[in-house]
């Protein structure tokens, strides 16, 4: 179905129901209409903001019992020793080892938030017992956005598809300026392996199909020292500029 993008002709006063084609133009300019005051809305952000925000996304399949989960974890207790909020997408696995960071640096929830942004799905559908701030969404993209909107940093743990996902819209983000100076951390061989593929044929003057400043964007780390060097330097620009503005 065609959605047509001009203005609705409103000197019509009512749509048959019996009119299928035009019930179905009428409902899709509808819709489209309604995106445009969601994408409106989006644009506010607030004058100042307490809070440094890291999200955080990796596997919901990395048991608790594995190295890369206590890594996570002492990687978020970190940051939230450091001033930051850290957000997931409140699931279990290294979702919630980042969550259980933040419960380790501030038991008490006094000051630190733990976010979780779930979406619903046929299964793992609870939220982490460490998250204090919970949302939920009924689709990937509204969840997407809103990672984008709270967040002043990305970290991408080992992770799969879904992780891969979450990484390359915020790559794609950076490319085209919707974000900017927004660290983006890759953390691992896997993602390291994955750059350096893209390199290799995006940049085959064949075919052209990225620019080199493009495939600069991601911040490669081994480990939680790497993360941390970044988010410290970035951590403390943030809050200096916070200070001028308060």
């Amino acid at each position: 179905m065609a959605i047509s993008t001009s203005e609705p002709d409103r000197t019509q006063a009512t749509v048959s129901l019996g009119n299928e084609r035009e019930v179905l133009d009428l409902v899709a300019n509808s819709v489209m209409g309604l995106w445009d005051v969601v994408n409106d809305l989006t644009r506010l952000r607030p004058t100042r903001r307490d809070r440094y925000r890291v999200t955080i996304f990796g596997s919901a399949r990395i048991p608790q019992d594995h190295w890369v989960y206590a890594a996570v974890c002492n990687v978020a207790e970190e940051l939230t020793r450091l001033g930051c909020d850290i957000v997931t997408g409140g699931g279990p696995g290294l979702m919630a080892a980042a969550n259980e960071g933040t419960r380790r640096a501030d038991p008490d929830a006094t000051v630190a938030q733990s976010v979780g942004i779930r979406v619903e799905l046929p299964f793992e559908q609870d939220v982490n017992a460490f998250v204090t701030q919970a949302y939920e969404h009924r689709t990937f993209f509204t969840r997407l956005q809103q990672f984008v909107l709270m967040s002043d940093a990305f970290v991408v743990m080992p992770g799969g598809i879904g992780t891969v996902l979450e990484a390359m819209m915020i790559w794609q983000l950076l490319q085209v300026g919707h974000l900017q100076g927004t660290p983006f951390i890759l953390v691992g061989k896997m993602y390291a392996e994955l750059v350096n593929w893209c390199r290799q044929h995006m940049l085959r003057p064949e075919l052209n199909l990225a620019h080199p400043e493009d495939l600069a964007l991601p911040q490669c780390v081994e480990d939680g020292a790497g993360i941390l060097r970044i988010l410290r330097e970035h951590y403390s620009a943030w809050a200096a500029l916070q200070k001028q503005s308060g």
